[in-house]
């Protein structure tokens, strides 16, 4: 991930709150967890679809190189997508 992405990384899961939250997303609602370990070095993002099976999980991990993104089960851009919505979800700019 090159330092651009790295950057809107952290800002875009610095803005989902810590623990559960439910979100409002694209008409549909979500539930979102995010788990900070490791002193802010790993952060867990899982998500689902409220009502649906649909569900995936990401970790980031926080590098002296800048933050890393490393999806479980799905593509990168999906876990991406779905963080810059959830971002302007929570910050109520959606």
């Amino acid at each position: 991930m090159d330092d651009t992405t790295g950057d809107e990384l952290n800002r875009l899961v610095g803005a989902i709150p810590e623990g559960w939250s439910r979100a409002e997303i694209d008409g549909h609602g979500w539930a979102v967890t995010r788990t900070t370990r490791a002193g802010g070095k790993t952060i867990a993002v899982e998500a689902e679809q409220l009502g649906t099976d649909e569900r995936f999980g990401a970790n980031v991990w926080v590098t002296s190189e800048g933050a890393v993104l490393r999806p479980c089960e799905v593509p990168e851009e999906k876990v991406m997508r779905f963080l810059r919505a959830a971002a302007a979800a929570f910050s109520g700019a959606e």
